[in-house]
C-alpha cells in the first residue's frame, strides 16, 4: 500500500494511505529493517506492508521511500566545522511551497530570518511565499519594500481578515509553514484547518504521548469549492535558528537573486566579502540596481558561514529598524 507520512514521533510513524477517504485511519508504522540508515520524514511516499487498517494497536511497516521530488534542511549553525553544523536536519520532502510565516509586529519583523528561508527555499527548488501577519497592527512598507526587487509573493493577514487569498494558494499544493514562535502561525493553522487541534491530538495519541508542537505534522486542507484537488500544510515548530550549513557559498548567493548580475564583473573567486578587492556587487550597489541592505544581509551570512555570526536571523543592533534585521 502506498501512503503519505504525516507526522513522525520517536520511531513510529503516521501515515494515510493514499486514494482514502479525506476522513481516513492514521496507520501507524515503523521503519524495516532492510530501509538500513534512511530516515523517514514528514512529506514522504513510502510503501506500507502489514497492518494497514488503522485498527488501535495496528502496526504496519514502510519498507519502500519513494524518490523525493524537494528536501527541505537546516542545520541548528551556519558554520560546517561545528558540531552543529555538521548536523543536517531534514524539516520535509516533497514540498513545492515554502510559506514564510512573519509577523509585521510583536515580535518586529526579521528579514534576517526571512532572507534565510528564502536562500533554504530556492536551494531546495521550492517556491516561496511570504504571508505577513499581525497586519493590523502595521504596515507591510518597510518589509515589502527590502524585497521590492524580488517580485516576491506575499499575502497580508488580520485577525479579522478573509484567508481567501491564501487558501487559494495554498490548494492543491503541498506547503510547509516555518516562523519564529509567536509570529502567529499556529492561530493561522487553527483558522486554515478548524479541525487541526482534534488532528493534532490524534497524531499526538499514535505517537504516545509527546506533544506535536515539537515536531512537524501535515494536515490536510478542507477542500474549497471548485478546488483543483487536496492541499496539504505541515506545521512546523517555532524555530530559533535556520542554519545554512548545508548550502554552498555559491547557493548563497542565488538566495538573493537581485544581486547575482552584479557578480558578472567580479574577478575570479571573487569571495564576496566587503573587504574582496574589485568586488563587483559593490559597483552594483552604488549604481541604485540593488538595495544596499540585500547585500549587507547576504554578506552577514557569509560571515556567519565563517563562524563570524549566529543562525538566529535576529534584529541588527539598535539603531536600525526592525525590519531590517
Amino acid at each position: 500500500m502506498e501512503g503519505f507520512v504525516v507526522a513522525v514521533d520517536r520511531g513510529r510513524y503516521t501515515c494515510v494511505l493514499d486514494g482514502t477517504e479525506r476522513v481516513a485511519a492514521m496507520i501507524t508504522a515503523m521503519r524495516a529493517r532492510e530501509l538500513g540508515r534512511k530516515s523517514v520524514v514528514v512529506g514522504d511516499r513510502v510503501a506500507l506492508v502489514g497492518d494497514t487498517s488503522g485498527a488501535p494497536g495496528a502496526l504496519a511497516r514502510i519498507v519502500r521511500i519513494a524518490e523525493r521530488s524537494s528536501v527541505l534542511r537546516r542545520t541548528a549553525d551556519d558554520d560546517e566545522t561545528t558540531a552543529e553544523g555538521r548536523l543536517e536536519r531534514v524539516v520535509v520532502a516533497n514540498a513545492d511551497q515554502l510559506v514564510i510565516v512573519s509577523a509585521l509586529a510583536d515580535p518586529p519583523p526579521r528579514t534576517g530570518f526571512i532572507d534565510r528561508c528564502l536562500v533554504a527555499a530556492y536551494d531546495a527548488d521550492i517556491e516561496p511565499l511570504l504571508c505577513l501577519t499581525k497586519a493590523d497592527l502595521a504596515g507591510p512598507e518597510a518589509v515589502l519594500g527590502y524585497y521590492a526587487e524580488l517580485e516576491l509573493p506575499y499575502v497580508l493577514i488580520r485577525p479579522d481578515s478573509e484567508l481567501d487569498a491564501l487558501r487559494a494558494l495554498l490548494a492543491g499544493r503541498i506547503s510547509v509553514l516555518v516562523g519564529h514562535s509567536g509570529v502567529g502561525k499556529s492561530t493561522l493553522v487553527n483558522r486554515l484547518v478548524p479541525e487541526a487541534a482534534r488532528a493534532v491530538g490524534t497524531v499526538s495519541a499514535i505517537g504516545r504521548g509527546r506533544h506535536t508542537s515539537t515536531s512537524a505534522v501535515a494536515l490536510r486542507l478542507p477542500r474549497a469549492p471548485g478546488g483543483d484537488g487536496d492541499g496539504w500544510i505541515i506545521d512546523t515548530p517555532g524555530v530559533r535558528s535556520f542554519g545554512l550549513a548545508h548550502v554552498s557559498a555559491d547557493s548563497l548567493l542565488h538566495g538573493f537573486p537581485d544581486l547575482v548580475e552584479g557578480t558578472v564583473d567580479c574577478p575570479a573567486n571573487c569571495p564576496h566579502t566587503a573587504e574582496a578587492p574589485e568586488c563587483g556587487l559593490d559597483a552594483w550597489v552604488a549604481a541604485g540596481k540593488a538595495d544596499p541592505r540585500r547585500l549587507a544581509s547576504y554578506r552577514r551570512l557569509l560571515a556567519s558561514r565563517a563562524g563570524d555570526g549566529d543562525a538566529r536571523g535576529e534584529p541588527e543592533p539598535r539603531g536600525e529598524p526592525p525590519a531590517l534585521g
